[in-house]
Parts: C-alpha cells; sequence; structure tokens
C-alpha cells in the first residue's frame, strides 16, 4: 500500500511539470482560493474583534443584564424609535451581590439610559444674566468699579444686540409683504426702538429691575437664536464605569468626583452640537480637505475619472498631452458650508460688544486689506475662501478672532439643567455642572460611540422618575408636618371612617423605591428648585437605588454564553428575573449589522469555492481526455482502474496542497502588508467598525491553514469526476484514439 502511494506521489508530481497548461490553469485557479480565503478570513475576524472591542469597550461590557419584565430589547446604539422601555431593577446592591458570586464576573456597572431636549443657550439671555447678577451685587451695597464696568460693558453689550436685531427687522421688512405684518410684528419693533432709546438707558440706573424685566420679556425672545439639543445620556456609577472601560479617558475638564452630582460630554457631541456653528463647519472643512483630499473650487486636472463626457472621447483626449480639459468639480458640501458662515454671521455679531466688536472690525480690515466698517459684510468676505487662502483664514479664525467668542455655548464649569419627562409622564428637571468631555481611544471620531454622555446615577434617578434618598428625606418631612402617614390597603377604610381616624391625612402605603404621584413630584420639584448640584449625595445610595440595566465585565471572554445562563440561573435563584445578552445583542441595529457584514462575507467566499469548484473541474476533464492514450496504457501494462482513480485523485490534492499553500502565503503577506499601512476608515460608520480611524488585520495562522484545508478539499473533490471518466477508459478505446 505504501509502496503504491510513494509511486502515485512520483507520477503526481512528474505530470505537474508535463502538463504544464493544467497545472498553471488549475494551480493558479487554487492559489487565488486560498489567497482570497486567507485576506477573507482574516479581515472577517479582524472586523468582528474591532466591532467587538468597540462596543465592549464603550458602554456594552461583555454582558448586559435587564429586567426580564421589560417590553422592550435592550439596544444601546443605534435606537431608531427611542429609548426602549425597560423594567427597572429596584435594588443594585442585591443584583450586584448575586452576580458577583458567579466565578466568572470581574465587575458589575449601575446603568441607566434616557434622553432630553435642552437648550443650548440663548445670547442675549447669557448677557442680561451677567447684567443682573451684576445690578444685584450693586442693590446689595456693592459700588466696587468692578461691578459698574460690568453694568456698563453689558449694557453696551446688549444695545448692540438690540441693533442687530432692527437691522434685521429692517431688512426683513424691505423683503415682505407690508400687509402680512402682524400686531405681534408692530409690538416688536416698538420694543426694539424702546430698547435702542438713549433714555431708556438713561434711567436704567434708576428702576435697573425693571429694565432688566422689560429686556428678559420684551427683547429677549426677539433673539431667537438658541438651539435645542437631543441629548442622549447614561446614569452610572463614574468610578466604576472609569474601572470597567479601559477607552474611557478625559479630554477637557475632569472626573465627576466621588460623591457629587455631575454631567459629562462626549467630546465628539461637544463638538458637533455645542460649538459655534462657524468654528465647526471649519473644522469639517479642514478635515475634508486634509484627510480626504477634497477641494473648494474647481480644478483643471489630466485625470480622466473627473471627466464625464462620451467613453470615446474620454479616451482619446487621455493620450493629448498637455491639454487640460479634464475637470474636478469643488466638493459641494464644502461649498455649502462656507456659503452658511458667509450668510450666518448673526450668532458671532449677537456675542459682541461695543469694544469687541471694534477690535473685530479692525482685525478683519487687516487680514482683507478692507476698509469696509460693516462687521457682517466683513464676516461674509472673511468666510468666502478658496484652496489658495482657507488654511490661513482657518488659522487666523482661531488665532486672532476665536479669542473674542465663546466657542461654546455650554461651556465645561457651566451648570446645565436638564428637563425630562419621568417614566409616568411628569416633567422633572435637575442642574448638574459640567465637569468636562470625554471620548473612548481610538473611537474620537465616530458618531455611534460618541452620542451619549454620561452622569451620574443618583441624578439619573432624578430625571427618570426614581426617588432618591434626598428627595425621600424632603418627601417625609412634608409628610410628618401634614400629618399624613401610610395604611395598608386592608386598614385604609378603618383609618378613614373608623373612629379613631382623629382627621389625619392617611395615604395608601406603597411598596418601592419609585412612588411618583403628583405631591411627590412637587416635593421633589422643590427640593430641586435648590441647587441640588453642589449638594453632596453618600457613595452608598449609589448600590441602594433603582437601576435599569448594568454592565457585566467578565474574566475569561470566552466563556460568554456559559456566564449567561448561570446569570440568568442565579437571578432566579435570588428572585430577580434578569435577562443576560452578548455585547451583540445589546448594540441592537449595530449588532445586527455585524451579523449581517459576517453572513454577506461567507456567502462571498462560497460562491468563489463553488465557481473555482465548476472551473477546476472542468479543467481536469479536459486535461483527463487529452490524456486517454496514456491511461489506456497503463491500463495495457496491467493498471487496475483503482489505480488510475487513485493517480488522478492524488494529483488533484498535490495540486491542491502546494498551490493551496503558496497561496495562503501571499494571502498572509498581504495581511502583514495591510496590517503595517492600515485601511483607513472612509466614514465614521467605518471607524466605530474598525475601533478606530485604521483597520490593521491581523493574520490567524487557523485562518491561513483553514484556506489551505478549502481549496485542497476543493481541489480532491473536484478530481473526482474526470478520475471516473479515466477509469472507465479501456485499452482498445487508447489505441482507437491514437489511430
Amino acid at each position: 500500500m505504501l509502496a503504491n502511494f510513494r509511486v502515485l506521489l512520483q507520477i503526481a508530481f512528474r505530470n505537474l511539470f508535463a502538463s504544464r497548461l493544467k497545472t498553471a490553469i488549475v494551480g493558479g485557479i487554487v492559489f487565488f482560493g486560498a489567497l482570497l480565503l486567507t485576506v477573507g478570513a482574516s479581515l472577517l475576524h479582524s472586523v468582528t474583534d474591532g466591532m467587538s472591542r468597540s462596543i465592549i469597550g464603550t458602554l456594552a461590557g461583555d454582558v448586559q443584564v435587564y429586567s426580564a419584565k421589560s417590553k422592550d430589547d435592550l439596544s444601546l446604539f443605534g435606537n431608531m424609535g427611542g429609548e426602549p422601555d425597560l423594567q427597572q431593577i429596584d435594588q443594585f446592591e442585591k443584583l450586584k451581590k448575586t452576580l458577583e458570586a458567579i466565578p466568572n464576573v470581574a465587575r458589575v456597572v449601575p446603568m441607566g439610559i434616557s434622553s432630553a431636549l435642552v437648550t443650548s443657550g440663548n445670547t442675549i439671555d447669557v448677557v442680561l444674566e451677567k447684567l443682573r447678577d451684576a445690578v444685584r451685587k450693586k442693590l446689595a451695597g456693592d459700588a466696587s468699579p468692578a461691578v459698574e464696568e460690568q453694568i456698563r460693558a453689558q449694557s453696551q453689550h446688549v444695545q448692540q444686540i438690540v441693533t442687530v436685531l432692527q437691522s434685521e427687522q429692517k431688512n426683513r421688512d424691505a423683503i415682505i409683504d407690508k400687509t402680512k405684518l402682524t400686531k405681534d410684528d408692530a409690538d416688536n419693533a416698538k420694543n426694539l426702538l424702546r430698547a435702542a432709546d438713549p433714555a431708556f438707558w438713561a434711567g436704567f440706573e434708576k428702576n435697573p429691575l425693571d429694565s432688566l424685566e422689560f429686556l428678559e420679556n420684551k427683547i429677549a425672545p426677539q433673539s431667537a437664536d438658541a438651539d435645542m439639543l437631543y441629548l442622549r445620556y447614561v446614569g452610572t456609577d463614574m468610578a466604576a464605569f472609569r474601572k470597567s472601560f479601559d477607552r474611557f479617558r478625559i479630554v477637557d475638564g475632569q472626573p465627576i468626583p466621588e460623591g457629587r452630582r455631575g454631567f459629562l460630554f462626549s467630546k465628539f457631541f461637544y463638538e458637533d452640537r455645542v460649538k459655534l456653528h462657524a468654528a465647526r463647519r471649519l473644522d469639517k472643512m479642514l478635515e475634508a480637505i486634509d484627510e480626504k483630499g477634497e477641494t473648494l473650487s474647481d480644478h483643471d486636472t489630466f485625470d480622466p475619472r473627473y471627466y464625464d463626457g462620451p467613453k470615446a472621447l474620454r479616451e482619446l483626449l487621455r493620450r493629448v498631452a498637455g491639454l487640460k480639459l479634464f475637470t474636478r468639480r469643488g466638493d459641494p458640501d464644502l461649498q455649502r458650508m462656507m456659503h452658511e458662515n458667509a450668510k450666518q454671521t448673526r450668532e458671532i455679531v449677537l456675542q459682541l460688544d461695543g469694544p469687541q466688536t471694534a477690535k473685530m472690525i479692525g482685525l478683519l480690515q487687516g487680514e482683507l486689506h478692507s476698509t469696509e466698517p460693516n462687521l457682517e459684510k466683513l464676516l461674509a468676505d472673511f468666510f468666502t475662501m478658496d484652496d489658495a487662502n482657507f488654511h490661513e483664514r482657518y488659522h487666523f479664525f482661531y488665532d486672532r478672532l476665536a479669542p473674542l467668542l465663546d466657542l461654546y455655548r455650554i461651556r465645561v464649569g457651566d451648570t446645565l439643567t436638564i428637563k425630562a419627562f419621568t417614566k409616568t409622564g411628569y416633567t422633572r428637571s435637575v442642574n448638574l455642572k459640567v465637569y468636562g468631555t470625554f471620548e473612548f481611544t481610538g473611537l474620537d471620531k465616530s458618531p455611534l460611540a460618541g452620542a451619549a454622555n454620561l452622569m451620574d446615577i443618583v441624578s439619573f434617578r432624578d430625571l427618570y422618575g426614581f426617588l432618591t434618598a434626598d428627595s425621600l428625606k424632603e418627601i417625609q418631612k412634608i409628610e410628618q408636618a401634614a400629618g399624613e402617614k401610610d395604611v395598608d390597603r386592608a386598614q385604609a377604610e378603618n383609618e378613614l371612617f373608623g373612629a379613631d381616624s382623629g382627621g389625619e391625612v392617611v395615604q395608601e402605603k406603597q411598596q418601592g423605591f419609585d412612588k411618583e404621584t403628583p405631591d411627590a413630584v412637587e416635593s421633589a420639584e422643590k427640593l430641586h428648585r435648590e441647587d441640588v448640584s453642589q449638594l453632596p449625595y453618600d457613595p452608598a445610595d449609589l448600590e441602594k437605588g433603582v437601576v435599569l440595566n448594568a454592565a457585566v465585565i467578565l474574566k475569561d471572554h470566552r466563556l460568554v454564553k456559559q456566564t449567561m445562563a448561570d446569570i440568568e440561573a442565579a437571578g432566579k435563584a435570588a428572585g430577580l428575573n434578569l435577562k443576560a445578552v452578548s455585547w451583540r445583542d445589546a448594540a441592537g441595529l449595530i449588532g445586527k449589522l455585524v451579523l449581517v457584514f459576517q453572513v454577506a462575507l461567507l456567502i462571498a467566499m462560497i460562491v468563489v469555492l463553488l465557481v473555482a469548484l465548476v472551473i477546476i473541474s472542468n479543467a481536469l476533464v479536459m486535461a483527463t481526455l487529452e490524456r486517454v492514450r496514456e491511461i489506456g496504457t497503463l491500463r495495457a501494462v496491467g493498471a487496475q482502474r483503482t489505480f488510475i482513480l487513485g493517480m488522478l485523485n492524488v494529483e488533484g490534492a498535490v495540486i491542491g496542497l502546494f498551490f493551496g499553500a503558496l497561496g495562503a502565503a501571499a494571502g498572509g503577506l498581504i495581511v502583514l502588508y495591510m496590517h503595517w499601512q492600515g485601511i483607513p476608515a472612509s466614514s465614521d460608520v467605518l471607524n466605530f467598525f474598525f475601533s478606530g480611524p485604521r483597520l490593521r488585520p491581523v493574520l490567524g495562522l487557523g485562518d491561513a491553514a483553514l484556506a489551505v484545508g478549502i481549496v485542497f478539499v476543493v481541489a480532491t473533490v473536484s478530481s473526482l469526476y474526470p478520475a471516473w471518466l479515466a477509469m472507465r477508459i479501456t485499452p482498445r478505446q487508447a489505441m482507437a484514439s491514437e489511430e
């Protein structure tokens, strides 16, 4: 048997060189098949690993746990229909102890996800607030020069804003039908005239509070430059969050101190939504020009890709050197952003008081070599850029103009008022200090990773409608002062109508930590009318309260499925009806996209293999028919049919193994080159998929071995039919073919 196999191997290797055409065709197909399989499998695993790192390292952890009674499935990313409706888990302390008793669980991080609409601030409201603070100080007896200067500067700023509003009103009146003006339009014009009258400001010092009330009620609403921000936030234990997600890092400011309420903006969200619109557009334009090679203006080029005429003419002109006949068009998005900056200068003008306006006019006149005195026209000219002056003006804006402006409507250190609907439909608000901004390393440009902001879990419970320890204490004080007491439902009738009722206020005793009635809400709002952002809380309250979900960090990431089963079993034993989902399921739509990508790549590989199977089989059939004489001669000298079958099968196997190994080696070199060079993420979505700005594929030895094994099997199977045909060739047929 071994001797026969050696003979078959010798014949197989001889035939590889004897029939070079067959070897080249079949071997080439096997080579490229192994190469594609090696590269494809490496890319598939690298993208999957990148996605898992992005999702696990930002919010999900290895496993997410929430109540099995929830109406919706948990979805951390890609929520198209709003936040999922999750049933609360009443005591996080019990959940944490239950889960940490499981051997493979390293840490449990409390979480809750919700959203709210907040205003980014109105320019005149901010100025009036500063003016009111200065007036209060003066009325309280502080007549220092600093206070007087603040009142003077802010008063001039308000007058500057009124002038801008009057100019806008004049432009608007010039283009609209006067018959369509309403009484409100007339009142607004009248109020602006009063606010612009020097007599109004001459009497401001005599009665500043009434004047401020007029400005706040009649003038501020006309400066509707505030933006409504859709704010998605995650409440969590910030100390546990920082320990569990190693990609988390503070960019600006500082972390929320332990035991303090606070808020952290995602750096991506902060730059994209809170930053001055003109500055943000400039940043996007710079990124498109420097990183993506886009242009603002049209350019003549020799590259035929940018010529959209007839194909024949394109090929003809491509051969004509020295003619600038191909035009590369400027990027329309860049041009749109440039025009928006040139037209929408109001947000800059409104920020400046008199001295700042004069200074900016001087700076722009010097940069533009202009004598134009109007700031809005100067800004429009400045923002009208081309490829030659863009970088110079970009740096001029940040170096010279930006110091005169507030680039962010909400600054680090400001107090942010977040008002949201609770789970039962009431509105509740909290004031939180913005301690800073954060990002996840490598995902700083991803809108998916940067969509969620962070706050302390105690403030989250307030906003979502769960009574915190502070709110509960306040309600208990009010109940005691009113003579109210809790009773069980069974004793309610006796307490209300019995002889010993005493006329006390009675309410049914409710279990749980989320009692929310109109009285409870009013009491909680009374507490929050105070500045709770400055009130510390007991760190023990973090674990005693309610959570919506929790991230579970595992010791061994390979045991996800087993640990999920252990979590649900432990929850059932502890009286907690829990549902555990993997990071892929917790990611929602994004997790499904990963699965779609994997299935699409797998289908592509199967198609490639089937095509290779057919081509290899046809090539071997043709090669076998050309070897009729050789096969007949072997049969004539005594070769059995099984020998012929084995000979051709071994030839196919040798081709598959030899060229498969070469293809896998070549594929490995390509993967190593891609790892060294990196595949750039051409979009924000790919940035998230790649877990960073570049995908660096990793070659797995298992992927290479699998590729060789697959093409070996394909080549061997492809040789079965040709071998079966050859096995049926008789010596007579061989001699007949020779004649």
